[in-house]
This record gives structure tokens, sequence and C-alpha cells, in this order.
């Protein structure tokens, strides 16, 4: 099994770099993520675009395996779907993968029982309709403005009329299943891209938060969909998670014992937090700790965050 990551750099350019508290900080992680995986994972990708390659490899010096720029297609893609990245990457692997988000660190190996599964991912997570955020239904009601058709997992999924709904947080995400995953990864990438569908988007200037729905909610709906679906190949499909629920997830304890750190949202600008990062890296390989406040020394914020 390989480690893959993914880093577009058209949102990171636009909007994704200011949510690191200094641009060392996003290097230091992409170092600390590398660095961590290798222990257990000696094969590993970078799928990003050319500018991604110039930033992380060229000039960072991250010594992935295998370097693809196969999301150089994007660039005429809306910045707005940031998950995109992502989603070509998963459909690009060949063979088993984890998926890592650079802010994920993983202290000891992940458990064989998770990485055996046909699909596994970080945890679940569960969702009231009343007080969602950038949730399905309002993805549904601009489908159902413009007489266009969600795929038909999603339209099962919403059909069941639950209070609730789930996602599968991605913070990781790996299969030995690929066939399942080459096609939940394709049908999200022509939701976002079928153009079709332009129109329909730019009725949603504010895409940010409904990539989680994109890339989570609709992997759930179709891992539902297809498991009990009499005949579709993926019948019987299932999950793992490393983590029974988000809440256990983001439990300190529950954490320190999986050996795992995932610096979900505001995290990445606490000053505790980015102290422990620089601290880390700074005892794990001290020249690429210096390495990086060089490269981050070499232009302001705002310029870094355009490589």
């Amino acid at each position: 099994m390989r480690a893959v990551w993914s880093f577009w750099s058209k949102p990171y350019r636009a909007y994704k770099g200011r949510i690191w508290s200094e641009p060392r900080h996003h290097l230091l992680a992409w170092g600390l993520s590398l660095r961590l995986a290798q222990r257990q994972f000696p094969e590993t990708l970078l799928v990003t675009d050319s500018e991604g390659k110039a930033l992380l490899v060229d000039r960072l010096g991250l010594d992935f395996t295998h370097v693809s720029t196969e999301l150089d297609r994007l660039r005429h893609a809306d910045q707005g779907w940031w998950a995109l990245g992502k989603l070509v990457a998963y459909s690009l692997q060949q063979e088993p993968f984890v998926h890592l988000d650079t802010d994920v660190f993983l202290w000891r190996p992940l458990p064989a029982w998770l990485i055996s599964a046909p699909v596994f991912a970080q945890c679940p997570e569960r969702h009231s309709f009343e007080h969602a955020w950038c949730g399905p239904r309002e993805i549904e009601d601009l489908f159902a403005r413009h007489k266009k058709d969600l795929p038909v997992e999603w339209q099962w999924s919403s059909a069941r009329n639950e209070p609730w709904f789930r996602e599968e947080n991605c913070g990781i995400l790996g299969a030995n299943n690929l066939a399942f995953l080459h096609h939940y990864a394709r049908t999200a990438i022509r939701l976002a891209l079928d153009p079709d569908h332009a129109t329909l988007w730019a009725d949603l200037p504010q895409k940010s938060g409904f990539n989680m729905i994109l890339e989570q909610h609709l992997l759930s709906a179709c891992l539902d969909y297809h498991r009990f679906h009499p005949e579709s190949p993926f019948r019987g499909i299932q999950i793992r998670y490393l983590f029974p629920s988000f809440d256990d997830a983001f439990n300190s304890d529950a954490a320190a014992r999986a050996g795992f750190t995932h610096l979900l949202g505001d995290a990445k600008t606490r000053p505790e937090v980015t102290a422990r990062l620089e601290r880390r890296v700074a005892e794990l390989d001290p020249a690429f700790h210096r390495h990086c406040h060089r490269l981050a020394s070499q232009s302001d914020p705002i310029a870094m965050a355009i490589l």
C-alpha cells in the first residue's frame, strides 16, 4: 500500500494558503506529514500540478517516491471546488492506497485491521439537517430549480427522509477496492465539472462549505446505495474507521492512543499548536526546519501563497 498526498495550487493561491498562521507552517506540515508516513509506507506519491511540484519538490525538496502533475488538468476549473484535487488523486490510483491530508500526522502506524478494509476513513460524521451549515438539501434544491438530476446514489440517500445525514471524514481515505473508489471519485468529479452544470453552479458562488458535501457526503451515499443494491457490482461494500465517531477522532486521549493528529480548521492558527509543530520538525530534522524558515523568509506571506 502506498501513501498519497494531493496539492492543487490554484485554490491555495486564491485563499486556502491563508488557513495557516504563517507560510512556514504550511511547509513544515508537509515535511512532517511525509516523514512520519514514510515509516510505514516507503512508497509515496504526490499528485499535484506544475506549480505545486515547483514548490514542494523543486524548492522544498520533499522526497516523494513518485510525483504526478495530473492536476494541471484542473487549471480552468472553479477554484471554489478545492476538494477536486483530492478527488482526482483518488480517481488515479491503480493500487491500494491511503490518501493523507497535509495536516495529518501518523505518529504510529495505521492498524492492519484498518488498512486491509475495502474502504477506510478517519471517522463517520452525523449532522442534523435542521442545523446543517452548507448541507445537501441546498444542493438538492439548486438542482431541482435547474431541472437537473443528481447522481442516483445521492437521490437514493435523499429519498430515505432521515432527520440527519452522514459524511465520511476524509482526513485519511484509503481503499483496497479501487473500482468502488474510482466510481465514487469520478461521480463527484463529473458532478462538479460537467459543462451541463455550469449555469447551475454559477448560482452558488460561495462553494467552500459544500466541498465536504461533494467529497464526504457523496461517499456516504455511494457506500450505502451500493452496499444494498442487489444488482450493484459493489454490493456488500464496507467501510472501516480509525475512530468510531467525530468526537473520538478529536478527543486528545483517543488521538494520543491512536498516534494520530489531524489539525482541523482553525487549529492551524493556534499559537500553541504551531509552536508544537515547529518543535517537532526541529527535533526530527533540524536542517529541514531551517530550510523551511529560509524559504518562507524569501517572500512575504502573500507572495509565498502564489508560488
